[in-house]
């Protein structure tokens, strides 16, 4: 994980571990997984102990909350120790991500964070020149075969075409500098970042995180 504005992208590219000792204060936290379609896919280890919530546009997937992540100030403030979103904000247009952003900030308590993990279209572009790959190509393996540079682009075409949403597509992408300059301008207080298998992968702070959380994802002080 690199802190934002830290010289050495190096930082934290290796799995987070869950320390034993950080986790004693988790049991009766709760995570907001938006957008997350189904809570059959499991959450990253750092949230075994947390309460799973699961919010999503989609009522077929029977999430707790049903609703766009966009109206996330609808919801009450202050509910949450955790928002993690995989996935889903490159779901949104351009000009709709501070808002979502905005949104995870009111949901999440004070010293809440937000777990973001977005396709990285940096290291997209750097593969497709470099590989001299066509938009039909398959750049990445998945459980489900190999993914396109044209699915990574604007979404799994075949998602798309079985369920007939347009929410399943893909409206807008980020490198590693715009995700983090979009948190900024959000208003997080502190930033780590790290990218590896064609994804970013954000966690963004409320405030500073304290010696429990930096624990739980191996972050360093400061």
């Amino acid at each position: 994980m690199q802190a934002q504005g830290s010289s050495d992208p190096r930082y934290f590219l290796e799995a987070w571990t869950p320390m034993m000792h950080g986790r004693q204060d988790l049991k009766r936290k709760k995570v907001l997984n938006v957008g997350g379609n189904s809570k059959a896919i499991p959450l990253p280890p750092q949230y075994a102990e947390f309460e799973h919530v699961l919010l999503d546009i989609d009522a077929k997937a029977a999430p707790d909350i049903v609703c766009d992540a966009r109206q996330l100030a609808t919801l009450g403030a202050g509910q949450f120790d955790a928002v993690y979103c995989s996935h889903n904000l490159e779901h949104y247009y351009h000009h709709d991500v501070p808002r979502v952003l905005a949104g995870f900030l009111h949901v999440l308590k004070d010293d809440g964070f937000a777990q973001i993990v977005v396709p990285d279209i940096g290291e997209l572009m750097r593969l497709a020149v470099e590989r001299g790959l066509d938009i039909d190509d398959g750049v990445v393996e998945s459980p489900a075969g190999p993914i396109t540079v044209l699915e990574v682009l604007y979404g799994h075409s075949l998602e798309i075409e079985r369920s007939g949403q347009d929410f399943f597509s893909h409206k807008t992408g980020f490198t590693e500098k715009s995700l983090l300059k979009a948190l900024h301008q959000a208003g997080y207080a502190k930033v780590y970042s790290a990218a590896r298998n064609l994804e970013i992968d954000a966690l963004a702070f409320k405030t500073m995180p304290g010696p429990g959380t930096r624990a739980l994802f191996n972050l360093p002080d400061g």
